[in-house]
């Protein structure tokens, strides 16, 4: 009885074709386990850690000169910074050459591709990746489950070091800014101060508020004593029984007080005349003055940040040494290929034995 038409004909072909599915499956299952058995074993070491804010490394976070709250945790850009540094050529190149991985995977170092050949290898070895809780994990496979551990540490340690690197040389960087305009404002303070004496010296103006108020209260008092000895010259005169010694010294007393009355207005005029600008030249010093103790001050927080120790990246879990291996999973690629042997057979069997009977010669010769 056939039964090609229902599923029945399927199970009486496969029943047919049992004795070399049974055996194709049998040899991929044999196969499969010596080859699993000769694929080298291979330990995974991770280790976990979360990207630091750079406000630690931030002066006005250090000095609380600013009411904003510290963040610890870095942000999404935080996090893309460390992955972009754990996976760079300089960490590449740092484990290369720290762990001589030309030798340990037996590349030939006369071989004009041997950094392309080891950064390949180390790729196939070497994870990062952000975890569901947003932390960075660092992962390196090893035949050797202890060298495995030291990378995933030594990468981390790395991944911290470099990270500050930047932050440090960002803040070398507004450093020499800093010293910059700092020169430059004391050049233009020294000018300053140069300027100012020469307007103090020219119109003899030392102290705008007490100088202003004395030389008038001078000048009023000379003025005063002048118009008393003019009134005594002037009665004494008219009096016959004054002496003459004594209205020549009256004589003498009035030109001495013209005298002084005009010196004490030559320099009131002159001290207005440059009042304007020793108050402007003033301003300007005393301005740029507390710019420069401001800039100061900056630069030294700066100074400080850049030398003090700040973490890039806060340490979870340390890499352990591995107790399981990672790969290779032997059962799940023994049953992976012989269910594989057996479906591809099985299927193979379908194929032939339903297409047994049609001639290909004619198909091909198009009869």
């Amino acid at each position: 009885m056939e039964y090609k038409d229902s599923l029945l004909g399927v199970v009486q072909t496969l029943f047919k074709w049992k004795k070399p599915i049974l055996l194709t499956t049998l040899i991929a299952a044999v196969g499969s386990v010596i080859i699993v058995l000769l694929l080298p074993v291979y330990y995974q070491s991770s280790t976990i850690f979360y990207a630091a804010s750079p406000d630690l490394a931030m002066p006005e976070r250090m000095f609380g000169t600013t009411n904003e709250a510290m963040e610890y945790y870095g942000e999404d850009e935080d996090i893309d910074r460390i992955m972009t540094i754990a996976t760079s050529n300089e960490l590449a190149d740092f484990l290369i050459r720290t762990f001589k991985l030309y030798q340990h995977y037996d590349i030939d170092t006369t071989n004009i591709k041997a950094p392309y050949y080891v950064r390949l290898k180390l790729d196939k070895l070497y994870k990062v990746q952000k975890t569901k809780y947003d932390a960075i994990q660092i992962s390196v496979e090893d035949r050797d489950k202890q060298l495995a551990a030291h990378m995933a540490s030594a990468a981390r340690t790395k991944v911290d070091e470099i990270g500050q690197r930047l932050i440090k040389n960002s803040q070398t960087e507004l450093l020499k800014a800093y010293e910059s305009n700092i020169l430059e404002k004391e050049r233009q303070l020294g000018m300053l101060n140069d300027s100012l004496m020469t307007v103090r010296s020219k119109y003899g103006v030392f102290n705008t508020e007490t100088q202003s108020e004395l030389l008038a209260t001078l000048l009023a008092e000379a003025e005063a004593r002048l118009n008393n000895s003019t009134a005594r010259l002037e009665v004494f005169r008219s009096a016959a029984s004054v002496s003459r010694d004594t209205i020549t010294n009256l004589r003498a007393a009035v030109q001495g007080g013209q005298q002084e009355v005009n010196l004490l207005r030559d320099k009131l005029e002159k001290f207005n005349q440059g009042m304007a600008t020793v108050e402007m030249l003033v301003q300007i010093h005393l301005e740029a003055s507390k710019q420069m103790g401001e800039d100061k001050e900056r630069y030294k927080q700066i100074r400080t940040a850049q030398e003090s120790p700040f973490p890039a990246i806060h340490l979870v879990e340390e890499a352990a040494l591995p107790i399981i291996k990672s790969r290779p999973k032997r059962m799940i690629i023994v049953l992976a290929a012989t269910a594989l042997a057996f479906l591809f057979s099985a299927v193979g069997a379908l194929i032939f034995d339903t297409y047994r009977d049609i001639n290909w010669r004619s198909i091909v010769d198009g009869r």
